[in-house]
C-alpha cells in the first residue's frame, strides 16, 4: 500500500518479531551478550525480563539464528498456565516422540538423550518464552531437569524469558532452590527518546528508505506515547505511514502523527500515557514552547489539532 509511496522494499514496522530489523540500543546488545554469555559458559539457568512489546522475543529469535552448530536448542514460545505434562512439551521441543505415556519412562529416554548430546560434546539449552504463565509447581519441575547431570557436569542448561512478573514469582519462597541455581540474569527496559528516534531511523534504513520520512517532531510524539516500547512504536508508525499515504503526505509531520494517535486512543485499545516520566515531561513542554501544541490530544473533541501561537 504505502511502500511505493515512500520508497520502501517492504512494511519497516511490522509487529512479529524479526531478527534483520533487530535494533540493538545499549541495553538489548547487553541483554543479547548476556544471553550468549549464558550459553558458552553453561550457565544453569538464565533469565530474561522485560515489559511487554520491549523485544525479548526477537532477541531469542536473534539467538537462535545465530546459534553455534554444538549447540542442540529446545524452544517451547508460548508458555501457559495449563500445561498439563510438562515433559511431554519439553520432550516435544527437542522433536523426541514417544508413544508411551509413562512420565517415568519419559524421563528416562529424556536424561538419555541429554547424555547422548553430551557425549558427542553438544550443549543443550532449552528456551522456555513467557515463562512468567508458567504455574509453581512447573517452574520446579523444570529445576529437578536441570538436576540431570553427567561426570558430574549439568546437561541442561534453561534460559527463561518472561514479564516483569516472572521475578516477582522467583522471589517465591517456593522456587529458592531455582533461584539460586540462576546464573544470569538481565532486565530490559523501554528506550529513551534518542534510542527510539535511531529505532525509527534505523528500521526505515532496513526497509530501503532514503529519506528522513518521519520528522523530529513526529518522532518525539512517537517516543511520548509509545514510552519507548518497541512494539508500540512500531504500531505508532505503521499506521502513520498509512495516514501519510492517503493525504499523500511526502513526510510525516507533527499534526499528522497527533492524528493518528487520536484515532488510536480513540479507539480505546492503544494504552495512554498515565504516567509520564522525566524524558516525556521535557518532549511536551519543548513541542509546546515549539510548536505551540499539546502533544496529548483532547480526544472530547473532534476537530484536527489546533497549532496556535505562544
Amino acid at each position: 500500500m504505502y511502500t511505493e509511496f515512500y520508497n520502501l522494499k517492504e512494511k519497516p514496522f511490522s509487529l512479529s518479531p524479526d531478527p534483520s530489523y533487530l535494533y540493538l540500543s545499549k541495553q538489548h546488545q547487553t541483554a543479547l551478550t548476556m544471553l550468549n554469555y549464558g550459553i558458552q559458559s553453561q550457565a544453569g539457568v538464565t533469565v530474561i525480563t522485560g515489559e511487554v512489546g520491549c523485544g525479548k522475543t526477537t532477541l531469542t529469535r536473534e539467538i537462535l539464528h545465530n546459534m553455534e552448530e554444538d549447540v542442540t536448542v529446545g524452544l517451547i514460545s508460548n508458555a501457559h498456565g495449563s500445561f498439563g505434562d510438562l515433559l511431554q512439551w519439553v520432550m516435544l521441543a527437542f522433536d523426541l516422540k514417544t508413544e508411551n505415556n509413562d512420565k517415568a519412562v519419559r524421563y528416562q529416554l529424556f536424561t538419555e538423550f541429554l547424555i547422548k548430546e553430551y557425549s558427542e560434546n553438544k550443549r543443550t539449552v532449552l528456551i522456555i518464552d513467557e515463562a512468567q504463565n508458567l504455574e509453581i509447581e512447573t517452574l520446579e519441575e523444570l529445576r529437578l531437569l536441570t538436576n540431570i547431570n553427567a561426570d558430574k557436569h549439568l546437561v541442561l542448561q534453561l534460559i527463561l524469558i518472561g514479564q516483569p512478573e516472572l521475578l516477582e514469582i522467583m522471589q517465591r519462597h517456593e522456587l529458592r532452590q531455582l533461584a539460586q541455581r540462576v546464573s544470569v540474569d538481565y532486565k530490559l527496559k523501554a528506550l529513551g527518546y534518542k534510542e527510539t528516534t535511531a529505532y525509527i531511523r534505523h528500521r526505515l534504513t532496513i526497509a530501503g528508505g532514503k529519506n528522513l520520512i518521519f520528522d523530529k517532531y513526529a518522532a518525539a510524539v512517537v517516543y511520548y506515547h509509545s514510552s519507548g516500547i518497541p512494539r508500540l512504536i512500531n504500531t505508532l508508525c505503521d499506521y502513520a505511514l498509512v495516514y501519510g499515504y492517503a493525504e499523500e503526505a511526502p513526510q510525516i509531520d507533527l499534526t499528522l502523527m497527533l492524528n493518528v494517535i487520536k484515532d488510536k486512543q480513540q479507539g480505546g485499545i492503544f494504552p495512554k500515557t498515565t504516567n509520564e516520566n522525566r524524558e516525556q515531561a521535557k518532549i511536551r513542554q519543548l513541542i509546546q514552547e515549539q510548536k505551540g501544541i499539546d502533544v496529548v490530544p483532547d480526544l472530547s473533541e473532534d476537530e484536527e489539532p489546533t497549532i496556535f501561537q505562544l
